[in-house]
């Protein structure tokens, strides 16, 4: 269980430094993905970003 959540806090925080970036390919708007404003702060929420990501990444490891 903590691996899991290990594993999501890393990818959430890694999606959220390459926001920019994804964002010029259209992965920032996907259903799923939100974004809190918590006073001058804005957490960025990647979820269907993320899923997304993950299926890619899941069908290159099947096709290798």
């Amino acid at each position: 269980m903590i691996r899991w959540l290990l594993t999501l806090l890393l990818a959430s925080v890694l999606l959220s430094g390459l926001r920019g970036w994804l964002s010029k390919l259209g992965l920032g708007r996907l259903p799923g993905d939100f974004t809190l404003h918590l006073g001058r702060r804005e957490l960025y929420v990647p979820f269907g970003s993320s899923v997304l990501l993950s299926l890619i990444a899941w069908l290159i490891a099947r096709w290798l």
